[in-house]
């Protein structure tokens, strides 16, 4: 059975779990904590299935062996990897533009937003700049509130009942879990309806409300 290592919190690895969930792919599920003794990720055990340090890490077993065969990294590559092997249902459209579509509106999250608000940039705040918890919030706050500006702007053009028509796709499960984050942080969301309409659409589907952190065997 493939491993996915991941941590109930993390949003890229609430993205793959949708992913798998969608698909109905059973997985072996191991928790990294990022918190505890500094982080699990950091442990060399860890770091030599993912030297970058972070969840989540997938681990393909080669099922004619039951050895473990390879290793992929990035919620994104996975996501990818997943609907490559398990093409139903698929989490990109059909025709080259739509699926572009769909990738520039997961990257809007998965690239330019997500990355400025993970916990080791949190922590570097904290830690090595000695940023309060107030600005680290207003920090947090300011690229959420700037990257769901455009992003709603966007789904006024192209969503339907979900990111891009009304079809689940690679957009929305990169949007839902940066939606859970901004809830966390206290970001305004009332001028955002576009995206706070597809985020409910997507939680009355079970394979999002079973991804959710708070359902996760680790969550604390």
């Amino acid at each position: 059975m493939n491993k996915l290592y991941g941590y109930w919190r993390s949003s890229a690895a609430y993205r793959v779990r949708i992913a798998l969930n969608l698909k109905q792919i059973t997985v072996e599920q191991l928790s990294v904590h990022l918190v505890k003794e500094g982080g699990e990720q950091h442990k060399a055990a860890y770091l030599a299935l993912n030297p970058q340090a972070l969840v989540p890490s997938f681990v393909i077993k080669d099922e004619t062996t039951a050895f473990e065969s390879d290793t992929l990294t990035q919620s994104m590559a996975i996501l990818e990897y997943l609907d490559e092997v398990y093409p139903q249902p698929p989490l990109l459209p059909s025709s080259s533009v739509a699926r572009a579509k769909v990738r520039a509106m997961a990257m809007s999250i998965a690239c330019d937003i997500h990355p400025l608000n993970n916990l080791r940039v949190l922590q570097y705040l904290s830690n090595e700049l000695n940023i309060n918890d107030e600005k680290k919030r207003t920090w947090y706050q300011h690229w959420i509130v700037q990257g769901f500006t455009a992003l709603e702007a966007q789904l006024t053009q192209v969503s339907g009942q979900y990111c891009f028509g009304d079809t689940v796709s690679m957009a929305d499960l990169c949007l839902v879990p940066q939606v859970y984050n901004a809830q966390r942080f206290d970001v305004d969301l009332t001028p955002y309806s576009n995206i706070m309409r597809v985020n409910t659409a997507c939680l009355d589907l079970a394979a999002f409300k079973d991804a959710m952190p708070d359902n996760q065997p680790d969550a604390s």
